[in-house]
C-alpha cells in the first residue's frame, strides 16, 4: 500500500475489479492509507505474513518486492500472473510513452526530455521513479500527447509485454546488486524495457552497452546510440552534440555554458536529443532547455558557497559509478564525504581518480571503514562516524578553490530514511557553516 500499489488499486477499481491490498508493513501510513482504499472499495490486509487464499486473476506487484521474495515464490506456485505496476499503468495510458532506465542520471534525463518537449509545444507528464505512478497518470493520459517515464530495474524485472514506442538505456554500472543476482541479472533486467518493440519502436543506447544489450533484448526494434567516439549516432564533444539527419544534413546543438557542457552531463544531452527526435521532434528543443535547467535537488546541486569554498549535495550518488561521475564534473579539487550502506563492490576502480581529484575523505555509516581500507593508500582518509562530523572537519581543512563534495557511492539507510534526508542535512550543515563564517 504504497504509491505505485495504492496507485494500481485506485486504477483497478476505477474499472470495476474486485481489488485486494496486501502489505507486509503495519504502520500509521499503512494503516491511513488502507483506510481510504478500503473507502473506496477495496479488501485491505496490512501486517501481512501469508498471502491471501482465493483464485486470483492477476498479481500487481510493487517495485518493492523482490522477485525471489517468499511472497513471489508463492505467488508463482499458484499460478497467478505477475505484472509490475508500471505495465499495468501503461497499459491504460491513452499516449505513447518514452521510457528511460540506467544506473545513474536517468531523473535529470526525464526532465529535460520533458522541458524540451513543452517547449516543442507538446503536453506532456512525467511519471514513475519520477513524479506519478503510472497507474495514476493514465486515469488523465488521454489528454497528453506523451508520458515520459523513469523506471528502475527493479520496476522491469518482471515486465510481460510492456511497450514503449521509444526506450533509452542511459549506462548500464554496478549498481543494486545487493537486489540482483549478478551484473548479468541486473543487465537483463534493464534490456527488458526493449523486449516487447518492434520495427516502427526505437531503442536507444549508450556507446559501450550497445552490443550487451542488443543481444540481452527479444525486441525487434531499431537501434540507436549515443556517446563520445567518433562512429556514434548522436556524439556528445566539447560541448556540443552532432548527428546527421535524413539528406546527409549534419546538425550540431551547443550547451555550452550550461551544467551539461561535461563528458557526463553531455552523454545526458545526447541520449536526450536522440529520444526527442524519436518522438518526431525537432532535437534543437533540446538546447533551449538545457540553457534554462535547474538541476534536481540532491544532484549536484551548489548549495552554499563561503571563503571561495563550494559545498556540493549529491546524495543522489548511491553507488561507487556515480561517485566517480561527480567528482569529474567538479572543476577543481575536492574533499570527498562518503559512506553508508554498499551495494556493491567495485571500491578500488575509484582509487586512481580520487588520487588525483580528492584532496581528503571523510568518511561516514557502515562502509567508513572498508572505503578508507580501499583508499586509504591514494588519499587521506579520516572515519568521521557521522554526516555531521565530517562536513565540519571538511570545512575546517578547506582552502579556497575546493569543493566539499557530499556524494556518499553508497546507500543512505543506515543513518537516514532516504538520500533526500540526507541531502537536507548536509544542505543545513552547509549553510550553517556558511554563514558563520559570513
Amino acid at each position: 500500500m504504497g504509491v505505485s500499489g495504492a496507485a494500481a488499486a485506485r486504477l483497478l477499481l476505477d474499472e470495476g475489479s474486485d481489488v485486494v491490498a496486501v502489505d507486509s508493513r503495519d504502520t500509521a501510513e499503512v494503516a491511513t492509507e488502507a483506510g481510504k482504499l478500503e473507502e473506496a472499495g477495496a479488501g485491505t490486509l496490512a501486517g501481512c505474513e501469508v498471502l491471501p487464499a482465493g483464485g486470483f486473476d492477476v498479481c500487481i506487484v510493487s517495485p518493492g518486492i523482490a522477485v525471489d521474495s517468499e511472497w513471489m515464490q508463492e505467488i508463482g506456485s499458484r499460478g497467478i500472473p505477475v505484472l509490475p505496476e508500471l505495465e499495468l499503468g501503461a497499459s491504460r495510458c491513452g499516449c505513447p510513452v518514452l521510457a528511460v532506465t540506467g544506473s545513474n542520471g536517468k531523473s535529470t534525463m526525464v526532465k529535460l526530455c520533458g522541458d524540451a518537449l513543452s517547449l516543442a509545444g507538446k503536453r506532456v507528464a512525467l511519471g514513475g521513479n519520477y513524479g506519478r505512478p503510472l497507474s495514476e497518470l493514465a486515469r488523465g493520459s488521454d489528454g497528453l500527447d506523451r508520458i515520459v517515464a523513469e523506471l528502475s530495474s527493479f520496476q522491469l524485472e518482471t515486465v510481460r509485454n510492456f511497450r514503449p514506442d521509444v526506450g533509452v538505456v542511459l549506462n548500464i554500472q554496478p549498481d543494486h546488486l545487493d537486489r540482483h543476482a549478478d551484473m548479468a541479472a541486473y543487465a537483463r533486467a534493464k534490456s527488458a524495457l526493449f523486449d516487447s518493440m518492434s520495427e516502427g519502436d526505437t531503442g536507444i543506447v549508450f556507446e559501450d552497452d550497445a552490443e550487451r544489450v542488443a543481444k540481452l533484448s527479444r525486441g525487434r526494434n531499431r537501434w540507436v546510440s549515443f556517446g563520445t567516439g567518433m562512429s556514434v549516432d548522436y556524439r556528445y564533444a566539447d560541448g556540443r552534440v552532432t548527428w546527421t539527419e535524413a539528406g546527409g544534413v549534419e546538425k550540431c546543438l551547443s550547451v555550452e555554458s550550461t551544467v551539461f557542457a561535461n563528458d557526463v552531463m553531455g552523454l545526458t544531452v545526447a541520449a536526450t536529443t536522440a529520444a526527442v527526435r524519436a518522438c518526431g521532434e525537432d532535437g534543437m528543443a533540446v538546447a533551449r532547455a538545457a540553457a534554462d535547467f535547474e538541476p534536481l535537488a540532491h544532484r549536484m546541486q551548489l548549495v552554499a558557497e563561503a571563503g571561495d569554498v563550494a559545498f556540493v549535495d549529491d546524495s543522489k550518488a548511491t553507488n561507487i559509478s556515480a561517485l566517480k561521475g561527480a567528482l569529474r564534473m567538479c572543476p577543481g579539487p575536492v574533499r570527498l564525504v562518503a559512506g553508508g550502506l554498499l551495494k556493491e563492490g567495485g571500491l578500488e576502480t575509484a582509487a586512481e581518480l580520487l588520487a588525483g581529484k580528492a584532496t581528503g575523505i571523510y568518511l561516514v555509516g557502515a562502509a567508513a571503514e572498508e572505503m578508507a581500507s580501499a583508499w586509504g593508500e591514494a588519499v587521506k582518509c579520516e572515519l568521521c562516524g557521522d554526516l555531521e562530523t565530517a562536513v565540519r572537519r571538511a570545512w575546517a581543512d578547506g582552502v579556497a578553490g575546493e569543493t566539499i563534495l557530499l556524494s556518499p557511492g553508497c546507500a543512505s539507510f543506515d543513518q537516514f530514511r532516504n538520500f533526500e534526508e540526507r541531502g537536507e542535512k548536509f544542505t543545513e550543515l552547509a549553510r550553517q557553516l556558511a554563514d558563520e563564517r559570513h
